[in-house]
């Protein structure tokens, strides 16, 4: 197949979107697949252009045999309401001629990810036009989670932005999101059954998985913020943005700051970390680390006892966190914030305890209740295990993705 993958959010982006486009690129054409890539710079989730890239610039560059276009974006330093649907609109614009530029090349199928759904029409038109498969990834339910989350207001606008994005979906040869209650959202945007393909976030369970001493003195980065062997380490790893609710951790590790063995670490980069460690100041039971290598994941989420993930109430279910992939293969106990009855709260539950969005007071009873209990922590991290390599294993699922891809073409 000749693939063109158009996501916004590409390698070497470390988290997020980036990370399993970029896994994805590389995974197809391992298997024969000819892929070329669309992408902005990597920015994510600094916010900033990383080292070597400009925000301003077209660049073209082989990565892994993988041709890949950047295309010219703005990237705000505080991505908030509308300065974010700029940076979108931003990237629609700088990469339209890069999809143009294929005409020649002429690929099998488009792989467009949202966000930005912004590029949605010109990957239609460009589709029609040759002839083509179209295909819609949903990472992010971007104009639902645009009103959910208050950026953007009015019954009006809402009304025609929903019935311009039901519109635009129907149109693709085919649709697919990360989880079973985003795929249920689709279908209730009137998206055709045999259209909907389930594409979780996976997690390479062979490059993260448990294994002794790694939440001990072996577990170099114990060593490195000076935590006791023998204290129980409370784990956030991942993004620090608006959606993940983390300003909760702070009113925890502040209601549990009497409890001399927990430590909280917090891992990562965003535009909520600098207020985060203002809410965390003189509390030096709480760490902070700057976004790790990927070479050092295993080793980082190994250190954990505890995985803890917050996430708002009102995003609850219009994302699947990614990151929650490799706490399970990690083999600790999970602690999240989710309502009763939600994907989130269903995929944890028996593999680590589920609170209410933003009540710090029983987030912080959870984390006490599973530090005092190391057997519960094991027999919940054994489960979590399980439900990774059987259900989120990354080569069993790029293959039904490859399996889909052929499916799509033949229709």
């Amino acid at each position: 197949m000749k693939i063109l993958l158009y996501s916004m959010n590409f390698t070497p982006e470390l988290v997020g979107i980036g990370k399993y486009s970029g896994e994805m690129a590389q995974w197809l054409h391992a298997k024969g697949h000819e892929v070329r890539v669309i992408a902005s710079p990597p920015f994510f989730p600094h916010w900033a252009p990383f080292e070597g890239h400009s925000a301003w610039a077209y660049r073209k560059t082989d990565w892994n045999g993988i041709t890949v276009w950047r295309a010219p974006t703005w990237v705000p330093a505080r991505p908030r309401a509308l300065a974010r649907m700029a940076h979108l609109f931003s990237f629609m614009l700088s990469s339209m001629p890069l999809l143009f530029g294929q005409i020649r090349w002429k690929p099998d199928l488009v792989f467009v990810v949202e966000p930005p759904l912004f590029c949605a029409p010109a990957v239609l038109f460009f589709s029609r036009m040759l002839g083509i498969k179209s295909w819609l990834h949903i990472q992010d339910y971007e104009v639902d989670a645009a009103f959910d989350l208050g950026l953007v207001r009015g019954a009006r606008v809402r009304r025609f932005a929903l019935s311009a994005e039901r519109w635009l979906l129907s149109r693709f040869s085919r649709v697919s999101t990360i989880s079973a209650a985003m795929l249920d959202k689709a279908r209730n945007k009137g998206i055709d059954e045999t259209r909907l393909v389930l594409l979780p976030n996976w997690v390479d369970v062979r490059s993260i998985f448990p294994h002794p001493g790694a939440a001990s003195g072996a577990n170099g980065y114990r060593a490195m913020l000076g935590i006791p062997d023998d204290a129980v380490v409370v784990l956030y790893a991942g993004s620090l943005g608006s959606k993940q609710g983390i300003e909760l951790l702070a009113d925890a590790a502040g209601r549990l700051a009497a409890a001399r063995h927990i430590h909280f670490v917090l891992c990562g980069n965003g535009p909520s970390r600098e207020p985060l460690k203002a809410a965390c100041a003189g509390l030096d039971h709480v760490h902070f680390l700057d976004l790790q290598p990927a070479d050092r994941l295993n080793e980082l989420l190994g250190m954990a006892d505890i995985h803890v993930l917050p996430q708002r109430a009102d995003a609850a279910d219009l994302v699947m966190p990614s990151k929650l992939g490799g706490m399970l293969a990690s083999g600790k106990a999970v602690i999240v914030t989710a309502h009763a009855g939600t994907e989130l709260s269903n995929v944890v539950s028996g593999r680590g305890l589920v609170v209410a969005p933003g009540d710090a007071d029983a987030l912080a009873e959870a984390i006490a209740q599973l530090a005092t209990s190391r057997p519960q922590r094991e027999a919940m991290g054994a489960a979590g295990r399980s439900f990774a390599e059987t259900q989120l294993d990354q080569n069993a699922i790029l293959q039904r993705l490859e399996r889909e891809l052929l499916r799509c073409l033949a229709d």
